[in-house]
């Protein structure tokens, strides 16, 4: 608990000063004055994130955590759960959505097991495992008040150490069999709504399997009673580890003035529990797309974040993210290099 509450502790705003600086020079290039819309805006977020005019966006990271789900046992998931345990090492060997992705934008991926339902080691994949799964959120708390601490405190120590490796930018990512239940009962406490107002197809169900789930998470949230005024009761009751250990990157970001990419549904329910262990992390992180999961415009309402793509993706694993990367490389480099007015007419 310890090492979690002095990273909720040591989070301070974005510097207002720098993100002034950073649009003054955005104004004085040789075009219309906010032409370049949201890639002007990541520009001045980046320099009140980094409390820098200028800054290096080319060491990146995602983050990918699995861990399987105890409710997957009610349903709740058309899918083997055997695939969280084969498709992880994927992300590593370049392989994945998010492995091709991250390949593409230079990225590195790091998997982390948090609870993944086997015993064997997996190779490229760091063993942090709490346990074997969650336990099944339909008829008790999913995890112990500690277990979900230790989620986050996972997050925490990993992002530490990849900032300490000189990493600038953070994205996450998740892998986990049964994660959208975890995460609609999430958004559902949160923004009082009916769990079938939040709850989608996941992995691909149909139309009597929704309403099936969404009434399984009614009845988890039913028993579990969460108490939203308190996040980690609430990630303890009905979340995952693997949402645990990202909302533990966000909050390690955030202390360590590092902008946060935030993927896709999964990770809403991660950002929402970190914004509600510290409102101010919501300056540092960067929504990188809108899932195609139904209750991402709740949760990112929520959140008050507007993504950058409108892809029609619902993969997860932090492909998102990855994609993102791209756009904030294209924006540094643009409010690096282009040409300002002074410039031009000097030539002329």
């Amino acid at each position: 608990m310890k090492l979690l509450n002095e990273t909720i502790n040591s989070i301070s705003n974005v510097e207002r000063k720098y993100m002034d600086l950073a649009q003054q020079r955005l104004d004085s290039f040789f075009k219309p004055i906010g032409s370049l819309g949201k890639l002007e805006d990541i520009c001045v977020q980046l320099s009140g994130i980094y409390r820098k005019i200028n800054f290096d966006t080319s060491k990146k990271a995602i983050l990918a955590f699995a861990a399987d789900h105890g409710i997957y046992e009610e349903g709740v998931a058309p899918d083997p759960q055997e695939i969280t345990r084969l498709q992880i090492p994927n992300f590593v060997k370049g392989v994945s959505g998010v492995g091709c992705l991250a390949k593409s934008a230079n990225a590195d991926v790091v998997a982390v097991d948090v609870g993944i339902n086997c015993d064997d080691l997996i190779d490229g994949v760091l063993d942090y495992k709490i346990r074997k799964g969650t336990s099944n959120m339909a008829k008790g708390p999913a995890m112990t008040y500690d277990e979900a601490i230790r989620s986050l405190e996972i997050g925490i120590e990993l992002s530490n150490k990849l900032i300490n490796e000189g990493y600038t930018v953070l994205g996450i990512g998740e892998m986990g069999i049964g994660n959208t239940s975890a995460t609609s009962a999430i958004i559902s406490v949160f923004t009082d709504l009916d769990p079938l107002d939040v709850t989608g197809m996941g992995s691909g169900l149909n139309s009597d399997s929704i309403i099936k789930k969404a009434n399984t998470i009614k009845k988890a949230i039913h028993i579990n009673n969460p108490i939203k005024e308190d996040p980690i009761d609430v990630l303890s009751k009905i979340g995952g580890f693997e949402i645990g250990a990202m909302a533990g990157v966000i909050l390690s970001a955030s202390s360590n003035n590092i902008p946060v990419v935030l993927d896709g549904f999964i990770s809403y329910a991660a950002a929402i529990i970190a914004y509600n262990l510290n409102n101010t992390t919501k300056e540092y992180m960067i929504a990188s797309h809108f899932s195609k999961e139904k209750a991402t415009s709740k949760a990112l309402e929520l959140l008050k974040l507007e993504p950058m793509l409108y892809m029609d993706m619902r993969l997860g694993e932090g492909s998102g993210a990855a994609l993102a990367f791209n756009i904030i490389e294209s924006a540094n480099y643009m409010y690096k290099n282009m040409v300002q007015r002074d410039e031009i007419c000097s030539i002329v």
